[in-house]
């Protein structure tokens, strides 16, 4: 019993010495060459526009958490079609189309709501 302790030990030494090696050896043989465009904020290539601190359209994120909410919710499916045959037909399809209903739902909330639309336009009367 005891020397199953010690070899989880030892690889748990071995894997830290491995780790501590590596980066020595990318230290070791990385080039060092720092300029200006280096130790810039971003380096891309690219000379910076701006401040660091500046507005971005939130309009990416929105849209890619709808992406996430709708993929997740399809996946879902997945087990039900997995079980499919098991279930009785009648339970199954209403199953699958309560889901779906509610997908759609909420579908059409996005869509009435603007969030889709990648220039969101802004009523002027309210």
């Amino acid at each position: 019993m005891l020397f199953d302790f010690a070899s989880v030990l030892v690889f748990i030494i071995l894997g830290l010495l491995f780790i501590f090696f590596v980066l020595l050896f990318s230290w070791v043989v990385s080039p060092r060459n720092p300029d200006k465009d280096k130790a810039s904020t971003y380096e891309c290539g690219e000379r910076p526009l701006g401040p660091a601190w500046m507005k971005f359209n939130i309009r990416f994120y929105v849209i890619a958490l709808i992406f996430i909410i709708f993929d997740v919710e399809i996946l879902l499916l997945f087990p039900w079609a997995v079980v499919f045959q098991k279930l009785p037909k009648g339970v199954a399809l209403v199953e699958v189309l309560i889901f779906i209903g509610l997908l759609l739902v909420g579908l059409a909330y996005l869509w009435n709501k603007g969030d889709l639309e990648w220039v969101k336009t802004v009523d002027k009367d309210k």
